[in-house]
């Protein structure tokens, strides 16, 4: 059976009726006014098809195919009830060579019994068999709904023509087929230099709601045509993670799916090989993959479910950098404070409810909090020269800003996180329906 091609809007920098429709409500007030245009990479070909895996006329099934000798390295998440598709992956990663990738949406293939690892298996040896390639060199992502088997031959069936159809193009098309309740795609690129020589990153990501990554996003696939070998990718790609997707947080819930994949297939890469990740000629590729990752999680946040302001934490102050991103964290996930700052409500003690509970040291004393430039609270009590009118407006705008020093030491962390409305009741109470 032909893959049915996906019918993405043509338009650049819109957002197409078709995506706000898949998710099933509007557009993020937060979403980019434009989307990023993501160059052609070679050695890999993209393709989108529409498989009914949950729903009738939907993209829903994205494959990539990649050069041999292309190397991935990946994060997980850590939850103790993780996917089929993300044991698959973290069981193949290790030996470091990838040939192809297939991800499908509407069913999260978790929670299924040995028949969600029979699915994934199916799905791989078949996409094997097109590609060319050992089972083992195919990694696969699921999301959507847990606990609902995975209709493996809604896949298998279409991966031919696929594979056939691959194009160097299509990324908005790829960001799109991987959506679930995210109600635009989510696409970022970047240009770096290795020893002087020009190579290419670029990104796609989903993730909405059920997020509070640990050690990866929701599904996130990251491709660079440098050439570099898995243990460096690994290195890179681990310690990346953590000042972007490990600092983001919706609503507290750490998926069973979490998949960040970094792919390098050394093709049109003219520098020198490298072997180290510490390696200084890798300094700038670094930068722009540190940033690409972050780019792509503030993405995720801003369109975090019903979201309609995107707020960040900053923590100072705390006896290590750990304590910092715990009471950050707290902050973060706290539903106090996320349902002030969705009514501008310029309620502080919510903070310092959720710095007292974090579990790490603080002082009563020596607390200071800021909204914005605004000094709310210092010294055990409501800050001298408090002004509720500049308090309010500083929690009233799309990007609120939170500041905590809590005068003990040096460390310091940085988190992003969204409000909490009405607009996420109103999304999870009827996911399934």
């Amino acid at each position: 059976m032909a893959a049915k091609a996906s019918k993405a809007a043509k338009v650049p920098g819109k957002v197409p009726g078709k995506v706000a429709e898949k998710a099933g409500h509007a557009v993020s007030p937060l979403a980019p006014r434009s989307f990023a245009s993501l160059p052609p990479l070679a050695g890999i070909r993209l393709a989108t098809g529409q498989a009914g895996i949950r729903y009738k006329d939907r993209t829903d099934v994205l494959v990539a195919v990649l050069a041999p000798g292309t190397q991935v390295a990946g994060v997980f998440t850590k939850s103790k009830t993780a996917s089929a598709p993300v044991e698959w992956c973290r069981a193949n990663a290790k030996a470091g060579s990838a040939r192809a990738l297939v991800v499908n949406s509407g069913n999260a293939n978790a929670f299924t019994g040995k028949g969600g690892m029979d699915a994934a298996r199916q799905v791989a040896d078949s996409a094997a068999a097109v590609v060319g390639c050992r089972p083992q060199e195919v990694f696969l992502a699921s999301t959507g709904v847990i606990g609902e088997p995975l209709p493996a031959a809604k896949i298998t069936r279409i991966l031919a023509g696929l594979v056939e159809a691959g194009a160097a193009g299509g990324w908005r098309q790829a960001a799109e087929a991987i959506m679930t309740t995210d109600t635009y795609p989510k696409l970022a690129t970047a240009s770096a230099e290795i020893d002087g020589h020009r190579v290419t990153i670029n990104g796609i990501a989903k993730g909405s709601g059920m997020i509070a990554p640990d050690m990866a996003t929701m599904l996130s696939f990251v491709f660079t045509n440098a050439n570099l070998p898995a243990p460096v990718l690994q290195d890179l790609l681990s310690s990346g993670v953590q000042n972007s997707f490990n600092a983001i947080t919706v609503d507290s819930d750490t998926s069973t799916s979490d998949t960040l994949l970094l792919f390098a297939t050394g093709k049109g890469a003219n520098h020198p090989a490298i072997a180290k990740a510490s390696d200084k000629r890798l300094n700038d590729f670094r930068a722009k993959l540190n940033a690409l990752l972050l780019d792509l999680a503030l993405q995720v946040v801003r369109d975090g479910e019903g979201a309609q302001k995107l707020i960040r934490v900053d923590v100072a102050g705390a006896e290590s950098d750990a304590a910092a991103k715990r009471i950050a964290l707290s902050i973060a996930n706290s539903p106090l404070v996320k349902t002030a700052i969705a009514g501008a409500d310029a309620n502080w003690g919510r903070v310092v409810m959720a710095v007292g509970k974090a579990g790490e040291a603080a002082d009563r004393d020596k607390l200071k909090i800021t909204f914005g430039n605004q000094l709310v609270a210092e010294k055990g009590e409501r800050a001298v020269k408090y002004n509720e009118d500049a308090a309010t407006k500083a929690v009233s705008g799309r990007t609120v800003e939170i500041g905590v020093d809590l005068g003990l030491g040096k460390g310091a962390a940085r988190v992003w996180t969204c409000d909490l409305t009405h607009g996420y009741i109103d999304i999870n109470g009827s996911y399934r329906s």
